[in-house]
């Protein structure tokens, strides 16, 4: 799985870093190239020469390669890499990736990488279990990273417990079935909506909702990580196009997002419908902006129905066919959630309860639950919006026997 990939292989200060050598030649016994970028306090505990002479390829460890001046470039070594794994990660490089802080070689790559990202942490067991460590892998999984877990057994202070990093060979297994995914949906197509709508009243105001797209853009690139060819249909968001086999459409209106997802639903092989698009819309946008006159206590703004495209599209969907929707509640939520399913003909339905703290609108995490049309359901606990899209992908792919 690992033949021809290449694999920047970033090493920190810990006494686990001896196990960098043994990953560098599993790496390329595997068919990998590798390139490896130390830190300082890194090149204490292993030479640079052991790892030069495993990789075949020189160990970079400072912006200017020693006595030739030669400069080396953070972008154009993040950008010749598929991955960028980072083992041993010691607790303080992992907090300045965090938090964006960049001074050495190696951290200035990983925030130049738009590649997958790769932390295996090392460290002691108290270091690992403190509060801010742990808030620190959460961020990094928020951004999209992959946290392989550390391993429990005897550290290097003589305690017993969970920061011994990975076993090369574990690590080397996370590689191959992150990469393993890349040909799981090679050939379908899929549509995904995201964001939210927004409805207008006049040339300075609009009816919209909180949704960021977060959910939505992260299933898209979920759904393209392992292969598909994704159709992004979005609502107004700050959010960028995250992974090359994604082609955004970007609409403003619940009318626009119909006519953007319509002519593209047929030839759709699994389609997400996760944008918060408006029910209603106002029955007459004004050409100038409306003032509020002297007297005026009130205004009545008169409303109809936008179109339902998950009704839409439910009616015309085809056996072969995967249709996922979404449903947020207040009150009754499976209940409605299934009443949901069924009406609109969805495959599966993925429900979010705005009373779950730390997921939904704006939120880096979420918590839901997916249902199918087999009476099947799964609760996801909290999670960054990364993982629970890789969730209900994978739901989408045993339902699909895929």
């Amino acid at each position: 799985m690992l033949r021809g990939k290449k694999i920047l292989l970033g090493i920190c200060g810990s006494i686990a870093a001896y196990k960098a050598a043994i990953l560098t030649r599993l790496l390329v016994k595997q068919g990998a190239e590798v390139q490896v970028i130390m830190t300082h306090a890194a090149a204490e505990f292993i030479t640079p020469l052991s790892l030069s002479t495993l990789s075949k390829n020189p160990v970079q460890i400072d912006f200017i390669r020693d006595k030739s001046g030669v400069w080396n470039n953070h972008v154009a070594l993040s950008q010749w890499a598929d991955a960028l794994l980072i083992a041993p990660a010691t607790a303080h490089s992992m907090a300045k990736a965090a938090w964006g802080l960049c001074d050495n070689l190696l951290s200035a790559v990983y925030l130049s990488a738009k590649k997958p990202v790769f932390w295996s942490p090392a460290m002691d067991l108290d270091m690992y279990q403190h509060p801010s460590t742990q808030e620190n892998i959460r961020r990094l999984r928020s951004f999209g990273n992959h946290v392989i877990p550390s391993e429990f057994g005897e550290l290097a202070s003589g305690l017993v417990g969970e920061g011994r990093m990975a076993e090369p060979e574990n690590i080397l297994r996370s590689l191959e079935s992150f990469f393993h995914q890349e040909h799981r949906l090679k050939g379908k197509k899929a549509l995904v909506t995201a964001g939210p709508t927004q409805e207008t009243i006049d040339p300075v105001r609009f009816i919209s909702n909180h949704s960021s797209g977060k959910m939505g853009y992260a299933l898209a690139h979920s759904l393209a990580k392992q292969g598909a060819e994704v159709q992004l249909i979005s609502g107004p968001t700050v959010l960028e196009v995250p992974h090359p086999r994604i082609v955004r459409t970007a609409v403003l209106s619940a009318q626009e997002m119909y006519e953007a997802t319509a002519p593209l639903f047929e030839q759709s092989d699994i389609i997400v419908l996760a944008a918060a698009v408006a029910d209603f819309t106002p029955e007459q946008v004004a050409s100038q902006k409306i003032k509020k006159q002297p007297d005026q206590d009130e205004m009545l703004l008169r409303l109809k129905r936008t179109v339902d495209i998950a009704q839409s599209l439910g009616e015309r969907k085809t056996p072969q066919q995967c249709l996922v929707g979404f449903a947020l509640e207040t009150d009754h939520e499976l209940e409605n959630a299934r009443k949901k399913l069924i009406k609109k003909n969805f495959d599966l339905i993925v429900l979010n309860s705005l009373r779950d703290e730390g997921a939904g609108f704006g939120y880096d995490t979420n918590q839901v639950t997916i249902l199918n049309r087999k009476g099947e359901e799964w609760s996801v606990s909290l999670k960054s919006k990364a993982e629970v899209a890789d969730e209900i992908v994978e739901r989408v792919l045993i339902y699909q026997n895929w």
